[in-house]
């Protein structure tokens, strides 16, 4: 099976250089001339007399069985192209130009040729049949047979089938063709299902309406305009007007309910099978999309369906106190295919909706106002401990821990946590030593009782003595320990002073006893020689 006019962006795919060759091939393609015919008709080789015949009963339109002496490949070939048939007021149509090829066999009578549209399965059929043929001149001779009378569509894929006449079975050739689009200079210029029509557009936003104006159209032909929402197709959404041909002012007012991306004006002309030229004024405008979060409070079912086709992950996130980032919550990814949707979800005012595309991200937070209040988490400090109070609106069931956080998103538990069970609108008082504490200690609590929560943190736990009036009191206490250590110091200085004192002066008298005492011993001494010698004067006289 061959293919023909198939788009040209598949013909290169993973080629290297393939976007040279893919506009070398559909400039060429979209430039290519199509040929012009005055008449459909049928026509056969120089010397073959042939003509178009009707099948004669329904019994004609079953194969029967080939001759032994037929080849089977007297079906040489076929070739097919588009031809265009244009009337004085330039209203042209397109048509398949068939040529195929026989090699005549006296079993054949001529050859019958079909063509089915697949998107509509609309079936042309034409028999053309050998006429005033000399058998012996032309047996095992080639004759070609041209038919160009298969009407087609703009861009319409096309199967196509040879047979012989009579039909025997087996022996058939098959082609798919497919059918030049708008893009082609020909096509574009002079079949009207091509003329789209030129659309302008300005929009009034207080009062919700788009005014489109239109140019370039059917002079003698209505023109439709409406507003739609593109999916896989363009939907109506019931604005809908059209511009009689008889009216000068080709321009029309349609009323929207809200910008969407996917919100798309539309127009063609009113004839059968029209092609329709499409614009979209707002597809940039992806911010509206996020809006659609609903909370069924029945079904504790948080959802989002996206109004618009979107490429988008969906994430839950618990905003921080100073509303400058979304902690993504774990294991809340979801793809934006259809819907998303959550259930048991903490209706938390900061509990909120991420939206991440290509382009950069949005949060929507559908809590923050209306019946939803927030549970909430207080501590009260102690002289030697710490108070602990959570308070709720409705039932609920909470954790609550003392952890070491080591960074933005993650805290280490350091005690047990604590079940804690709320009832409405009641508050439930927890006491906690104050051992633990430090700039990275924080007391974590989380809803347990519901799918998606995240914890809230109160941090830097203050030690005992970091207390206000243990400030105060330690103070006074260094000042009087202080002066105590002064005090003491001056006293023993000035006793050590007294001792060194009294003892040099016991040193003193003690050195000034012993020089009177050797001294005198001295004198003694003196006054003992001189006795002794007064005494041996005395002797020698």
């Amino acid at each position: 099976m061959k293919f023909h006019n198939r788009e040209c962006c598949f013909l290169c795919w993973g080629t290297s250089g393939c976007p040279l060759l893919i506009f070398l091939f559909c400039g060429i393609a979209n430039c290519r001339s199509i040929q012009r015919i005055k008449e459909c008709d049928i026509t056969c080789s120089q010397g073959v007399q042939c003509e178009r015949k009707q099948p004669d009963d329904l019994f004609s339109r079953f194969c029967r069985d080939a001759p032994e002496s037929l080849n089977p490949n007297v079906l040489e070939n076929m070739k097919i192209t588009t031809v265009m048939k244009c009337s004085p007021a330039s209203q042209c149509s397109l048509h398949l130009n068939i040529i195929g090829t026989v090699i005549y066999d006296v079993h054949i009578r001529g050859v019958e040729i079909c063509s089915m549209t697949l998107s509509s399965q609309r079936t042309q059929c034409v028999t053309i049949r050998f006429t005033k043929i000399k058998r012996k001149k032309f047996l095992m001779h080639k004759i070609q047979v041209q038919a160009n009378t298969f009407e087609v569509g703009v861009s319409e894929q096309v199967y196509v089938t040879m047979k012989t006449f009579p039909d025997f079975c087996g022996i058939q050739l098959t082609e798919t063709y497919y059918v030049e689009d708008c893009n082609n200079r020909d096509v574009g210029k002079h079949v009207w299902s091509c003329l789209t029509g030129k659309l302008d557009y300005m929009v009034n936003k207080e009062n919700k309406i788009i005014t489109v104006n239109v140019s370039n159209i059917l002079q003698d032909y209505d023109y439709n305009v409406r507003l739609c929402k593109k999916h896989f197709v363009c939907h109506d959404i019931g604005a809908h007007a059209v511009i009689r041909k008889e009216n000068a002012t080709k321009s029309v007012t349609l009323p929207y309910s809200e910008i969407l991306p996917c919100l798309c004006i539309e127009g063609w002309s009113a004839i059968p099978d029209a092609r329709r030229t499409r614009l979209c004024p707002f597809k940039n405008d992806i911010s509206t999309l996020w809006d659609n979060i609903a909370y069924n409070p029945m079904k504790q079912v948080l959802a989002w369906v996206p109004l618009c086709p979107v490429n988008a992950k969906v994430h839950l996130c618990w905003m921080t106190d100073d509303k400058q980032k979304c902690v993504n919550i774990p294991d809340s990814l979801s793809a934006a295919h259809n819907q998303v949707s959550y259930s048991q979800v903490d209706t938390h005012p900061r509990l909120c909706m991420k939206f991440a595309t290509e382009t950069g991200y949005w949060v929507k937070c559908p809590f923050p106002t209306g019946p939803f209040s927030a549970w909430d988490m207080k501590t009260y400090l102690m002289p030697n401990s710490m108070e602990i109070k959570l308070t709720s609106p409705t039932k609920a069931k909470f954790s609550v821990f003392i952890c070491n956080r080591t960074n933005f998103n993650s805290c280490e538990p350091l005690q047990k946590y604590t079940l804690v069970y709320v009832e409405a609108l009641e508050t439930v008082t927890l006491n906690m030593s104050r051992e633990i504490c430090g700039s990275n200690i924080c007391i974590q609590g989380i809803r347990e009782d519901v799918n998606y929560s995240f914890p809230t943190q109160i941090c830097d736990i203050p030690c005992i003595s970091q207390d206000p009036e243990s400030k105060e009191d330690n103070f006074l206490q260094m000042i009087i320990v202080t002066a105590v250590q002064v005090l003491s110091a001056v006293i023993f200085t000035y006793i050590g002073y007294k001792i060194f004192k009294v003892c040099h002066q016991k040193r003193e008298q003690k050195r000034l006893l012993k020089s009177q005492v050797k001294e005198m011993s001295e004198i003694a001494s003196s006054l003992e020689q001189m006795t002794l010698l007064s005494t041996k004067a005395e002797g020698d006289r």
